[in-house]
């Protein structure tokens, strides 16, 4: 029995995988939609700080820590009964969407097991959800190094075969106004029903266009060209890629019976919110915060500019090392740049963020500063876990407020009188 409700109709019913510490349901659950069965599991932590955290903000009701794969294989069995649901979500990491020819060359596919993607697969061909929103790093889009483009070409040729339509956004949330330059794609999938979808009318007046909006002027040939992703998914994973030097896919894109339509596009971008706008009172920010001054040379070298000759462990031969600098301290005056999993922690580093106080003083950002530029409440992460675990689980989060943007434009999809649709370009 659904107990949401939306103008009188049942809520929307949401199942969320790799549920980390909950930034898909704040997100959802802000515009209305109800999760309604959760999953996270870390396979290499004795203590599973991100689920303990879910469950103190979301309750223990239709949560389960435990590994995906076993629990799609008791659902297999009859022994576990998973719910009904409109929507599938989920962040999780990029991995190796590589598929094996099955021994008979059969039509089934047998993706590496224990990769997530094909969890995710397995759970769609049972359930068969209405809608999918999934999110991942950018390199998804142009991965493996040696097959440029062939992981998503996989993932959308998978999905096709399963009969979903789908759209997706290369985002960075600062465009959006967002105090972090967070890069993630955002992956919508729709099981297909009736005549296909005008391509033109998706990239530019769909869920993901209306959501985050673009200019208009690289969309308007896009829809009139396409490739298809051909093959079966072990003939994609071999093939595709192989000649090329750079992905076919763009920062947007649609893809219907596998028919591909994509370009790359310039956000329409919003008033960007600052580092500065968030950041903490000096005398707020407790001392472990603040950089030791026998330190700071180190930061310094880390984060500074070098070319350097090293050698090779194995052989001894020897090659220069190279790499840019990074802003020492980070600018306050603009959006900060992405969070990583190894932000937390005294130990100087290459990539952690620091900043200058008002009073001449360099120090790290604070775990509510985390919390924030990813728009998650102050100290929704104090609930038990060490520092460096909570600025770990940050920097595996996503932005809630995009997650916010595009639930919203989908439940117009869903219900249309409650939330009309947005403009969905720019001029």
């Amino acid at each position: 029995m659904r107990s949401g409700s939306i103008d009188g109709m049942a809520a929307p019913q949401v199942v969320e995988l790799f549920a980390g510490v909950g930034g898909f349901r704040l997100g959802l659950e802000r515009q209305g939609f109800q999760v309604v069965w959760s999953n996270q599991w870390e396979p290499a932590t004795m203590i599973q700080h991100a689920s303990a955290c879910y469950v103190s903000h979301f309750g223990s009701d239709g949560h389960v820590c435990g590994d995906l794969q076993t629990i799609l294989d008791e659902a297999q069995a009859g022994i576990r009964d998973l719910p009904e649901h409109d929507l599938l979500v989920g962040g999780y990491p990029c991995q190796d969407y590589s598929v094996a020819r099955t021994l008979q060359q059969a039509r089934g596919i047998e993706g590496k097991r224990g990769v997530l993607w094909w969890q995710i697969h397995r759970l769609l061909g049972s359930m068969r959800p209405r809608f999918l929103l999934l999110e991942n790093v950018d390199r998804l889009l142009k991965s493996p190094a040696r097959q440029r483009g062939r992981d998503f070409a996989v993932m959308l040729a998978t999905l096709a075969d399963l009969g979903y339509d789908v759209q997706w956004r290369l985002v960075n949330a600062a465009d959006y106004g967002f105090p972090q330059r967070r890069r993630r794609v955002f992956i919508l999938g729709q099981l297909a029903a009736g005549p296909a979808s005008d391509p033109a009318d998706v990239l530019t007046g769909g869920v993901l266009a209306r959501a985050l909006p673009v200019r208009r002027d690289a969309l308007a040939a896009v829809a009139g060209q396409g490739f298809e992703i051909k093959g079966s998914a072990a003939d994609v994973s071999e093939a595709f890629g192989s000649r090329s030097r750079s992905t076919p896919f763009g920062s947007v894109g649609f893809m219907s019976s596998r028919q591909v339509w994509t370009t790359d596009v310039v956000a329409d971008r919003t008033v960007a919110t600052a580092l500065g706008d968030i950041i903490e009172p000096v005398d707020q920010v407790p001392e472990r915060f603040f950089l030791r001054p026998s330190d700071i040379q180190r930061w310094r070298y880390l984060k500074g500019a070098k070319r350097e000759q090293r050698f090779h462990r194995a052989t001894g031969t020897p090659y220069f090392y190279a790499e840019g600098p990074v802003a020492f301290p980070d600018p306050t005056d603009r959006p900060a740049r992405t969070i990583l999993t190894g932000e937390g922690g005294p130990s100087p580093s290459r990539f952690k963020h620091v900043i200058a106080t008002d009073d001449g003083r360099l120090r790290r950002l604070t775990l509510r500063e985390l919390e924030r530029l990813n728009g998650f409440p102050d100290d929704w992460t104090a609930t038990g876990m060490p520092d460096n675990r909570r600025a770990f689980v940050m920097g595996n989060a996503l932005v809630v407020g995009i997650v916010e943007r595009i639930a919203r434009q989908l439940l117009a999809e869903l219900r249309p009188s409650a939330h009309p649709g947005g403009p969905a370009v720019a001029a």
